[in-house]
């Protein structure tokens, strides 16, 4: 007997019976879906307690813009938010430097310190990470386990063996102690960070270079790259923050005035007499503080995307 034979119920109920989730599945798709509405009171909730939470963490940010303008009377006796004497003062004695270096020499030797700091972890840890993560050679897990082994050694072991590395090598106050390793890969985070990354992408792609000819290079520069690029700029990021902000390597290998960065060059403002000229130490953190606020902000979106991927999906 043919299905024509059927009327419309019938066929529809011999629908149902061979596959009964099918109707009540084209059913509830049909339905629209209802959008749940949150309250009014709980929207006004939300919003108060995040402005708290803002206003808390931007107090101090806020706290040292206005301190810039209090004079040193004010400082210990005023704890308010706003002088009661504002002054531009302050700011001038911070353009016109310290030690006779003008505040732009320390701007631009943090600069030049960041910039190649960036350079050499983003270039030697992404070719450390492919040597780990796609070439198999012998001792590659030991290698492996030596290099995650130096994230558990504290900087200050190797303080003595490398300063007297550098000193006799005659690198003392110069950029090169602090530019050098870099350049070698010694930041395991990194290469710890870029391996795992790389271990998630498939092979299928390096295999099929290799057969058109492709060699390691190749393969790293046109495929691996490209697609490491959340993870680069995730790097980029904390390494110029890090090397921005450091204090402890330019004090122990920098003598002269002229090649301090801006960390050390605060420390003036503190050393120079006995008494401590407030005002201009907080200036110039203001300052110094300004180009990691607006780096930050620029890249923000390309930092969130390279700490929240997690893989590719093919």
């Amino acid at each position: 007997m043919s299905t024509s034979s059927f009327g419309e119920p019938a066929v529809q109920e011999l629908e149902h019976q061979l596959d009964p989730d099918t109707t009540g599945t084209q059913r509830r798709e049909s339905q629209p879906r209802r959008k749940v509405k949150r309250k009014t009171w709980q929207t006004i909730i939300w919003f108060v307690v995040l402005i708290a939470l803002t206003a808390l963490v931007l107090y101090p940010l806020v706290w040292l813009f206005f301190a810039t303008f209090k004079p040193n009377a004010e400082f210990g006796q005023n704890t308010g938010l706003i002088p009661e004497n504002p002054t531009g003062e302050n700011y001038l004695k911070v353009l016109e430097g310290i030690a006779g270096v003008p505040m732009w020499k320390f701007y631009w030797n943090s600069l030049v310190l960041a910039t190649a700091a960036v350079v050499g972890t983003v270039v030697s840890s992404a070719l450390a990470a492919y040597a780990f993560a796609r070439i198999q050679f012998k001792g590659l897990a030991v290698l492996f386990a030596a290099m995650i082994g130096t994230l558990l050694l504290p900087f200050h072991v190797v303080i003595i063996p490398q300063y007297l590395l550098f000193n006799n090598l005659g690198m003392i106050d110069t950029f090169w102690p602090l530019i050098l390793p870099k350049f070698l890969a010694t930041e395991a985070f990194f290469v710890f960070l870029l391996v795992q990354f790389m271990r998630q992408m498939p092979r299928d792609m390096d295999e099929a270079a290799r057969i058109d000819g492709a060699g390691h290079v190749r393969i790293f520069w046109a495929i691996i790259v490209p697609l490491i690029k959340p993870a680069l700029i995730t790097c980029a990021i904390f390494s110029f923050i890090w090397a921005w902000n450091d204090f402890l390597g330019p004090l122990l290998y920098l003598t002269s005035p002229e090649n301090y960065p801006l960390p050390i060059a605060l420390r003036l403002y503190n050393d120079q007499t006995s008494s401590s000229d407030y005002g201009a130490t907080v200036t110039a953190s203001f300052v110094a503080l300004i180009p990691i606020l607006v780096f930050f902000v620029v890249f923000q979106r390309f930092l969130v995307d390279g700490v929240a991927t997690q893989g590719l999906k093919g």
